[in-house]
């Protein structure tokens, strides 16, 4: 059975490994998030969140962006390689409803993944 939990090693934590997937990372952007991805050395994804208060001013605004892109990823963990992702947010997001959010997250997956396999 796929265990569909979201543990403490796939989540980026440290400084260090933040730069490491700053360092030589592939983009994807929209108006509302960029997504930066690194190749790992894990057996799995991992994720961080860098959203600046100067860019998404409201606590409960920030919660839900990072609440919506975990469990985004949770729930497809095991659709994805090694790679580690960060999700950074921009001013316009906070205009979008639940569910563009999530179509906005998995189109720019999708061009990360096929980035990597191409």
């Amino acid at each position: 059975m796929i265990k569909f939990t979201f543990p403490r090693e796939l989540r980026l934590l440290t400084p260090f490994d933040f730069n490491y997937v700053f360092q030589e990372s592939i983009r994807a952007g929209s108006p509302f998030l960029t997504l930066v991805a690194r190749k790992n050395n894990y057996n799995h994804m991992r994720l961080g969140f860098a959203i600046a208060k100067k860019q998404v001013k409201r606590a409960h605004e920030r919660n839900r962006i990072r609440r919506l892109a975990k469990e985004y990823f949770r729930l497809h963990q095991h659709q994805f390689p090694n790679i580690d992702f960060i999700v950074m947010a921009k001013q316009p997001v906070i205009d979008l409803n639940n569910q563009q959010l999530v179509e906005t997250l998995n189109k720019l997956c999708q061009r990360i993944i096929a980035k990597y396999e191409a």
